[in-house]
């Protein structure tokens, strides 16, 4: 089997068979095809596609490429959560202290922050003394034990897929439904799970700026699961502005438990009950959607998912602690309120550019190497639809060094848009895909 065969192959529209795709694949993780031939692979997928079967043998290979995290004869129902990212999305710190509280088990790998969006390693590392599991046998048994085992990515898991995706990022190719699906499935299936709920983040502060592509993506990633065999369900939602107010490591940590206690924004609130409502689905412990989101809302009420997220918090170790004025979280040195010079209703708050004024002020990485600072944020103090007059408070920015403070001024600058007529409010929740 020859790898330029396979290239022409696929770059003249036929389909892959899995004996090709697994001997082009496994041939160059073990450094035996170059990447000028994995390029020209990438190429060819990225204008012609993968379709389900193939799909299917391209994520397999990608899954088999490293360890599994398989966990036996768990008692509890466990579901994998993914976001594709979006600025202010705190979920699963949320999910965490909820989840448990029905006896579903969350399990899943999280990212660091990168460009504009932020990660939920960086969220969960802000809180002082926390630590992740160290290896997947640690991830197994906090899942055992207390509900929830959330790691950061590991070298050992899915191994190609890193490999493949620095090779996507300076080819041309990430923007590739089929690359992306296949790289996003290769690690929720790499983890034993009874059903993957997906976040499709759609708009300005998402990687899908349109819903059609969002839809795409969404039944792509969704048919590849099926074809696994698991239960999955995509939730599209809405990315036009920021999620809730928060912005920033220890400031979205805060805003995630003040929802935990019934006091979340109210579009932040709505996106973690549907998900809690889906999960409770999924799990059987709801006849549909609308009486699971009515369980986790009165859930709430009686105080329990702040303890179980005390109890998450404990087991990991190192003694975290978050007391009620959270005053032993990172807090930034400096305030500055940035205030409208305008008058009218907010008619747009464009994600992306909040997510940057956010990151240049420490909170995120332009590079993966950089450091974070974790008490640095923004705190936005409106949202699409509200009424603003001249001079009114948009947004707090709390910050260390000010280096970049005008920088940051500027990205909030031209963040908002104003109209003179009344904007309804944007819906948090798109579509629901079963």
């Amino acid at each position: 089997m020859l790898a330029i065969k396979i290239i022409e192959k696929k770059r003249d529209k036929y389909p892959l068979t899995s004996d090709e795709i697994n001997f082009f694949l496994n041939n160059y993780l073990n450094g035996n095809i170059p990447d000028y031939q994995m390029s020209a692979l990438l190429m060819a997928i990225y204008f012609n596609g993968l379709n389900q079967e193939e799909l299917f043998h391209f994520t397999n290979s990608m899954i088999n490429s490293g360890e599994l995290i398989k966990i036996n004869n768990s008692e509890k129902f466990l579901i994998d959560k993914h976001s594709t990212g979006g600025v202010g999305d705190k979920t699963t710190i949320a999910l965490v202290g909820l989840f448990g509280c029905f006896g579903i088990g969350e399990i899943k790998l999280s990212g660091k922050s990168l460009g504009h969006t932020g990660g939920t390693v960086d969220k969960f590392e802000s809180i002082p003394n926390f630590k992740f599991p160290e290896n997947k046998n640690q991830m197994i048994d906090m899942v055992n034990k207390i509900g929830s085992g959330i790691m950061g990515y590991s070298d050992k898991i899915v191994p190609l897929d890193k490999k493949i995706y620095a090779l996507r990022d300076v080819t041309g190719t990430i923007e590739s439904i089929s690359l992306i699906a296949s790289s996003i499935m290769s690690k929720k299936l790499a983890i034993t799970s009874n059903g993957i709920i997906l976040d499709i983040k759609v708009g300005s502060g998402a990687f899908m700026k349109n819903i059609e592509d969002a839809k795409e993506l969404s039944q792509s990633m969704m048919n590849i699961g099926k074809n696994f065999g698991r239960k999955i369900v995509g939730v599209l939602t809405d990315m036009e502005q920021p999620l809730g107010f928060a912005v920033g490591n220890a400031n979205e940590v805060i805003e995630a438990i003040e929802t935990l206690k019934g006091n979340g924004p109210k579009d932040f609130s709505l996106l973690v009950n549907t998900i809690i409502g889906i999960g409770l689905l999924m799990a059987g412990k709801a006849q549909n959607i609308d009486e699971g989101k009515l369980l986790c809302e009165n859930m709430i009420k009686t105080g329990k998912p702040i303890e179980h997220f005390k109890k998450f918090l404990e087991y990991t170790g190192g003694n975290p602690k978050i007391t009620e004025d959270y005053s032993l979280l990172p807090m930034a040195k400096n305030k500055l309120e940035f205030k409208s010079k305008k008058e009218g209703y907010i008619s747009q708050i464009q994600a992306e550019n909040i997510g940057r004024a956010t990151m240049i002020i420490g909170a995120g990485r332009s590079k993966i190497e950089d450091s974070i600072d974790y008490g640095v944020g923004i705190n936005l103090t409106k949202k699409i639809g509200d009424k603003v007059n001249k001079g009114d408070i948009l947004a707090v920015i709390q910050y260390n060094d000010d280096k970049n403070i005008p920088d940051s001024l500027r990205l909030l600058e031209e963040a908002y848009v104003f109209s003179d007529k009344k904007i309804p409010e944007r819906d948090v929740i798109i579509e629901i895909q079963m």
